[in-house]
């Protein structure tokens, strides 16, 4: 595994260069075939996504790109909490991206009986690699817990699953959520961690300065085995590890 972390002054800054990153890897994409991409909820991917419309909309090329998520809440589509809803708002309306290549959680669908149809379109969508689907790019936001997708502290059974995608719960609301498993996430070739703003100063230093207990953390878990991680982190979120004094 490679692992790179990069701190940007800004949000604005974080987003050009996940922007560019994009574009490159994009670019290698022979003709005719897709670039899995695993999208993420949280307020810096929504950031990020409306940078990208914003700013990168006529330089991608959207008709290339298959988009997928890696977590939802079980919840409508139309629902505030969706993390479909909000990539269908801040970017996907805004793009030429093809109806088709569009692949969501239903969220609001029996939860056990999605995880399993959701895992099947995976494998028939993404290309696989020992058997296990490769997505070329898996966005992954960073919880103030330590939690990442919808794997929570005390559930890291869902790091060592067979299966691809499970049906989680979060541990104060009981809200019920579907999440990648390490399986899938372990098996990207690029992951990426985003996370911006004071609020995840604490947690971000947990975890790349390995303090008391990191190990247990969800998102210290994150190794894609023949890929690479970045972190992507503004100074805010960068302040109080050591790899920014």
């Amino acid at each position: 595994m490679e692992k790179s972390i990069n701190i940007f002054e800004n949000i604005d800054d974080l987003s050009t260069f996940f922007a560019r990153q994009l574009i490159k890897r994009i670019q290698n994409i022979p003709e005719g075939q897709f670039f899995s991409m695993a999208l993420s909820g949280g307020s810096t991917p929504k950031a990020v996504f409306q940078s990208l419309a914003l700013n990168f909309g006529n330089q991608i090329a959207w008709g290339k790109i298959r988009i997928f998520w890696g977590d939802e809440r079980c919840v409508a589509p139309e629902n505030k909490e969706s993390n479909y809803r909000m990539a269908k708002e801040s970017l996907l309306d805004q793009v030429p991206i093809p109806v088709n290549n569009i692949f969501r959680i239903k969220g609001e669908a029996n939860p056990s009986y999605e995880a399993d149809r959701y895992a099947k379109v995976v494998s028939q969508h993404v290309s696989s690699q020992n058997n296990i689907p490769q997505f070329d790019f898996m966005m992954l936001g960073l919880g103030d817990d330590g939690h990442t997708a919808s794997i929570f502290p005390g559930n890291l059974r869902l790091f060592s699953s067979d299966k691809l995608f499970e049906v989680a719960e979060h541990p104060q609301t009981k809200q019920k959520r579907i999440t990648a498993t390490g399986k899938l996430i372990n098996q990207a070739l690029t992951v990426a961690f985003l996370a911006s703003g004071d609020s995840k100063s604490v947690m971000v230093s947990t975890v790349l300065d390995r303090k008391k207990e990191w190990e247990k953390l969800p998102a210290s878990l994150v190794h894609p085995k023949n890929g690479e991680l970045f972190w992507l982190l503004d100074e805010k979120a960068a302040s109080k590890t050591q790899k920014f004094r």
